[in-house]
């Protein structure tokens, strides 16, 4: 029959066309208002075409998150700490087809997953240490890569799970994340922030990426034109791009970059947003704001159409179109041995021993340990953590392994009454609180999860009830009854023993005590009230509270010096609870562990010198190893981390772990938390010049291994880097090898050494093995500001091959061939500013909405901007500024004095609306450097000169 029958598919469902073919089908059959809605995060569901509703957004950062139950594997920050790829690769599979299989029984579960976080761990002290992978852009791309073909799938046409990248671009803060903006210079953006994202897309495991909440250069990363000029241009596959939560709002609410939320919406959109994620599932609110903005012809139909193209195009290939081919569509992995096994294989090669002096550690079989500290019989989940199907704290992992009655056990926690002015005790009632765990029954949002009213409020009476008090640092405490719960406050004020642990996107179960007269107020921070007492119970007031006095049964040191000095070897499990102090929309304020559990590790190691200090932490911190014998570190482990941490002390498996970003020895070795200039203040390995306490790459283990016979030739644009490496000790180990480069003649600074290649390997006693690397030549490129492009500098670079990136065992030198630098033609191009090689008190803005950089000097300061080896062929008559805003721009040539101010005044009518000032200036024949300062509010773009 040559007519379509009413039973023939529509070219949309045809399988045998290619998925543009069938996206442009489906695309022409949509109205309008389907397409509009289609744009929110909740895409309803086009009945008269049987397609279902979709949303995008799935967290899977290490598991399937907020959920319910799933295998929970180490944080982020642990994956990077593995520097094992394949590892990592394999726990991107389980997590994926535990999403496979978590949405065969629950719809509301995505396929479109939010993970990973590329961003780099630039500065130890951002809240959210624990969601990245390293401070490196080459381990975080390896790793990132990794864990998105885990997550993708190897099918060559559908995907097992769609990653979306997090989060777009040089977002290291939690401070003001919504309003402040990072200057990045362009060398920084190409040679640091841009790179994570960049190798990641290009090896085609990626669905699309999530902007950032801050700007960058002054600029909403949600209107970025990187998303154009960069992101796509990486890849021919579409790309989806999925505002973060509440940030399209942002634009007019709180950034005050547009005056209207049509203008921003549609901004949005222009720039590449695909999907709006605002108002939890209404999606009225965005869809009202996209007609908005087509009534006033901000935006056309095919402006609409690009964006859900792209989310069609992610859609295909995720197989919604073909059930009946879709080859994971039946995938029902979920908790499976093999999950658990690997849960526990990436606990155990997340850790890190940082010090061993005389071999203290593997501990011997018999040895009599004191387990002591506040996470000692934790197992912590995060923010983006499921519900834990089992769970193994240190002390448990240690009782299994080296037998109950030789482990011994304080947490070290403060054991106190609380007495009220009226000499009465605050009580904890008894209630069968049960197992209740909070978000076990997931939820699209946990942020909306309500604590528990079905408990009794406490009360007080005559003896009351003894509490243990931590105090977690800066005065943040958390109050826990005896049957484990946590005191919290609900949603109708009254304070109950009723959290498994400190959680929720506002935490209900921390607290102040405050000195008050001749006792404390103890002050809820989550509501930032004083709690008082009342007939009906412990509540929060909003009057001055009730006056308590601290009744101190026992001080956790006490408890600790008891048990350590029975022991053989004492080991003090310290770090952070992940909700607490330093999580997302919270910063650090400090690298030192909290005073608290420093008197603990004081205690220990005082009662018995065999102390072992077990670091499990979502980041770094400052401690002094020169006492302890053995340091270990690992992040927050997920479900085997008990019993991974019990292996390693034991010596069943060998520590590999290795740092993956630098542990600073003080505060004061760190920049600013907003300074992104990690070229300019000489941070993270590659530019730091201090001493650290631990650096990048740094680990130890129980066996020894030589490196030796190091040889290196280019080839076809490729250096190879071959060396043997042996294990010279009597245990099976990992070895982690790490091949790192300097250029030794370079123009600019460049890198103290650079990481460019590494593997992780397994070697039994004695075994020998060669290892090879292939390092393209354009990997020894940087930013040339002059040019404009990567370029690689001839001349000689060394290749240094060792354990860490100051353990280097053996090294050579290489003479690349490469493109000379030139002077720039100032006299033909003049200068951008953005393009500075130097500067100092400057920061970068948006010269436009839309594109465009400009320097400012920073609030109330003189800003400096250097550009070197300026050519001025024959000299220079005339000096011409573009630039807004009010002020004086001046110009001199090296150290000399200056030969020309050019002011703005009175100042252009607002910071996008740019003059030109030209003045006359005499400038020598040849190649200069040339200086300008800036003064004001000036906001400079392009400088030219004239003859």
């Amino acid at each position: 029959m040559s007519a379509r029958t009413p039973h023939t598919p529509p070219p949309f469902r045809d399988q045998q066309l290619p998925f543009a073919k069938r996206v442009d089908d489906l695309l022409s059959r949509l109205t309008l208002d389907e397409k509009m809605g289609w744009l929110h995060q909740f895409a309803p569901a086009v009945e008269r075409l049987g397609i279902a509703a979709f949303r995008t957004g799935q967290e899977a950062l290490h598991g399937v998150a907020w959920m319910g139950p799933a295998t929970v594997f180490p944080q982020a920050v642990g994956l990077g700490a593995t520097w094992n790829t394949d590892l990592v690769r394999r726990v991107g599979e389980a997590v994926s087809k535990e999403v496979r299989a978590m949405r065969a029984r629950d719809d509301r579960v995505g396929l479109n997953v939010w993970a990973p976080t590329v961003n780099l761990l630039r500065h130890p002290l951002w809240g959210r240490n624990e969601e990245g992978y390293s401070e490196d852009p080459k381990l975080t791309s390896a790793i990132a890569t990794a864990y998105t073909r885990g997550l993708r799938g190897d099918h060559p046409t559908y995907w097992r799970t769609a990653p979306v990248l997090k989060h777009w671009l040089a977002h290291n803060n939690e401070t003001g994340r919504d309003v402040t903006s990072s200057s990045v210079r362009p060398r920084v953006l190409h040679e640091y922030d841009l790179r994570a994202f960049r190798e990641t897309v290009e090896a085609g495991t990626v669905a699309g990426v999530m902007p950032a909440y801050n700007l960058v250069n002054g600029r909403p990363n949600h209107v970025s034109p990187y998303l154009r000029e960069h992101l796509r241009t990486w890849t021919d596959q579409e790309l989806l791009v999925c505002s973060d939560a509440g940030a399209p709002s942002n634009l007019v609410d709180s950034e005050h970059y547009f005056d209207t939320h049509e203008e921003a919406t549609a901004a949005a959109i222009l720039a590449g947003v695909d999907s709006f994620t605002d108002h939890g599932t209404d999606s009225s609110k965005i869809t009202a704001r996209i007609q908005g903005a087509l009534k006033q012809g901000l935006l056309t139909e095919a402006d609409i159409d690009a964006a859900v193209r792209r989310q069609l195009s992610v859609r295909f290939r995720l197989g919604e179109f073909d059930p009946q081919h879709d080859p994971y569509a039946t995938t029902d992995d979920f908790d499976t041995p093999a999950h658990r096994a690997l849960a526990q294989e990436a606990a155990e090669q997340a850790i890190v021993l940082l010090k061993n002096s005389d071999d203290l550690l593997p501990l011997a079989p018999g040895t009599r340990v004191a387990v002591v500290g506040l996470l000692a019989d934790e197992c912590k989940r995060d923010w983006y953590s499921g519900t834990l199907l089992h769970r193994s704290t240190p002390l448990e992992g240690l009782r299994e392994r080296f037998g109950a009655e030789h482990v011994q056990f304080a947490e070290g926690v403060d054991r106190i009454r609380l007495k009220t002015s009226a000499g009465t005790f605050l009580h904890v009632p008894e209630a069968d609180a049960d197992d209740e765990v909070r978000g076990a029954e997931g939820a699209l949002d946990p942020a909306l999860l309500a604590g528990r009213t079905d408990l009794p409020p406490l009360t007080t009476d005559a003896t009351g009830t003894e509490l243990s008090l931590v105090d977690w640092g800066e005065g943040v405490l958390t109050l826990r009854a005896p049957d484990g719960r946590y005191l919290s406050v609900a949603e109708d004020g009254h304070v109950r023993a009723s959290a498994d642990q400190p959680g929720g996107w506002v935490v209900q179960e921390t607290f102040r005590l405050e000195p008050h007269e001749n006792g404390h107020i103890l002050r809820h921070i989550g509501t930032g009230r004083p709690l008082s007492t009342a007939p009906d119970g412990l509540k929060v007031s909003d009057g001055n509270g009730e006056i308590f006095e601290v009744v101190v049964v026992e001080r956790g040191e006490d408890a600790v010096n008891r048990v350590a000095s029975q022991a053989d070897v004492v080991l003090v499990v310290a770090g952070n609870d992940p909700h607490i102090n330093g999580r997302e929309t919270e910063d650090r304020t400090t690298l030192a562990l909290p005073a608290h559990q420093e008197r603990l590790l004081h205690a220990a190691r005082t009662a018995n010198p065999n102390t072992v200090l077990a670091l499990v932490s979502a980041y770094p911190y400052t401690v002094d190893p020169s006492d302890l014998p053995a340091v270990l570190w690992t992040a927050h482990g997920g479900q085997a981390a008990g019993t991974a941490l019990a292996r390693i002390l034991a010596g069943d498996v060998s520590p590999a772990g290795r740092l993956p970003q630098t542990w600073y020895a003080a505060d004061e070795d760190l920049p600013d938390l907003l300074d992104y200039d990690v070229i300019g203040s000489r941070q993270t390995y590659l530019y730091f010049e201090g001493t650290p306490l631990f650096p990048f790459g740094h680990g130890l283990s129980y066996a020894s291994f030589f490196y030796d016979d190091l040889t290196t030739r280019v080839e076809d644009g490729t250096l190879h880097v071959s060396f043997t490496v042996g294990n010279t000790g009597d245990v099976t180990a990992d070895e982690v090898v790490q091949v790192y480069t300097r250029a030794m003649e370079s123009s600019v600074p460049r890198p103290r050494r650079e990481l460019a290649a590494h593997q992780r390997l397994t070697l039994a006693p004695g075994e020998v093995t060669e290892i090879a690397f292939r390092v393209p030549v354009s990997a020894f490129a940087f930013w040339d500001v002059a040019q404009g492009r990567q370029r690689v500098a001839p001349g000689l670079h060394e290749i240094l091959v060792g354990a860490s990136s100051e353990d280097i065992r053996l090294a050579r030198t290489v003479d690349l061939d490469g493109e000379p630098s030139v002077p720039r033609p100032v006299m033909v191009g003049g200068l951008d500013a953005v393009n500075f090689d130097e500067q100092s008190d400057t920061e970068i803005v948006d010269r436009a909405k839309t594109s465009g950089d400009s320097v400012a000097p920073v609030a109330g300061r003189r800003g400096e901007l250097v550009l070197r080896d300026c050519d001025f062929g024959k000299g220079a008559a005339g000096i011409t500024v573009e630039a807004a805003g009010e002020g004086t721009v001046e110009l001199s040539l090296g150290d000399g004095p200056v030969l020309a101010e050019l002011t703005l005044s009175p100042g252009t009518a607002g910071p996008y609306d740019y003059a030109t000032v030209s003045a006359p200036v005499a400038v020598p024949a040849g190649v200069h450097d040339v200086r300008l300062g800036l003064r004001g509010t000036v906001r400079l773009a392009r400088v030219a000169f004239s003859v």
